[in-house]
């Protein structure tokens, strides 16, 4: 097994990092490779809507209580995990809700508090955004997950959001910390203050990439803030993209989520590191009576300690095992209601 190494990175930023240390010609023709195929909200002719989630109390939590049959569920052997569904509620949280390192699971809130403070469209660009020296120098790192960006030149917010949330650019994720708060200490006040607002109480935000394993937070609150986030039509759209191109450069960046695409999943972020171990934050859908309804879950701290890369590849095991189970479970959940 490899050396265990402390950033956070996973398969596709850590590909993206190779070919930056090429010359830039190579990004022409070079493309990575992760296996991911993936919609939006818009299944048989129907869509989920971006606000109002039905199943959910006002107050920010899963109303109702936990089905009987959610103890039955494969929930991950160990770390910690929670999951809820639209209509039906919360399907309870499984291990000790221990604050936990994250990894770049929290880029998540660094998105939510982005379009929170520049709100955008599901189709729109949103305000042009130009790369500093540092956001440039940083896409050439060898020690955490990056995506390539050029000084000077400008990008949308749309795009940012995208080269943050499909590879896991740090240096993006500091670079709009900076343009939105002019800080990145500044930006995390900002994110421990929407934190505190969603209810989760046991979560604090030291940066807005993850890299800094001083980022902790459980599984039941990063499902407060899957529920908030996932309202927003572009975060939808965003964490559903399946690839894109970086401007500028002509690399083509793979979504690193490997689930998506796969048993109706939807987005939505993964996130590595020794200190973290695997971590998903995910959505799904299943078509019950031709009505799509919305799946959430989080499973957090999967095989932390050791490599970043064997950490994700379990995380991705389990989820996918949980996805699977509770969408075989809801025909008749739904039916029994």
């Amino acid at each position: 097994m490899p050396a265990p190494i402390s950033a956070s990175v996973s398969t596709g930023p850590r590909r993206c990092r190779a070919l930056l240390r090429r010359p830039a010609a190579v990004y022409l023709s070079a493309a990575l490779l992760l296996s991911s195929a993936a919609g939006w909200y818009t299944f048989a002719g129907n869509e989920l809507s971006g606000s109002g989630l039905p199943g959910h109390g006002a107050a920010g939590t899963a109303s109702g209580p936990v089905p009987s049959w959610a103890a039955d569920l494969p929930w991950p052997a160990e770390g910690q995990s929670s999951a809820e569904v639209d209509g039906l509620g919360s399907l309870g949280t499984r291990g000790e809700q221990t604050p936990v390192p994250i990894a770049s699971i929290t880029k998540v809130m660094t998105a939510h508090v982005i379009l929170t403070d520049h709100p955008m469209s599901a189709d729109e660009q949103g305000t042009k955004v130009t790369a500093d020296q540092q956001a440039a120098d940083e896409s050439y790192s060898a020690t955490e997950s990056t995506a390539p960006l050029v000084a000077g030149r400008d990008y949308t917010q749309r795009q940012l959001l995208e080269l943050m949330m499909l590879p896991s650019g740090n240096n993006v994720a500091r670079l709009l910390a900076r343009w939105d708060a002019g800080s990145q200490e500044e930006f995390t006040r900002k994110m421990n203050e929407a934190a505190s607002k969603l209810g989760m109480d046991h979560t604090v935000y030291t940066g807005a990439s993850g890299i800094e394993s001083s980022t902790k937070s459980t599984a039941r609150d990063q499902l407060k803030l899957a529920r908030a986030v996932m309202k927003n039509e572009a975060f939808r759209k965003i964490v559903a993209t399946p690839a894109v191109t970086a401007p500028g450069t002509g690399v083509q960046i793979r979504n690193s989520n490997r689930l998506l695409g796969q048993d109706g999943v939807i987005g939505l972020k993964t996130g590595s590191s020794t200190p973290a171990g695997g971590n998903l934050m995910w959505a799904a859908t299943k078509n019950i009576d031709g009505t799509p309804r919305l799946i959430l879950g989080v499973v957090l701290h999967q095989q932390a300690g050791t490599h970043p890369a064997q950490a994700m590849a379990a995380a991705f095991s389990t989820s996918r095992t949980l996805i699977t189970a509770i969408r075989n479970a809801l025909p008749q959940a739904y039916a029994g209601q």
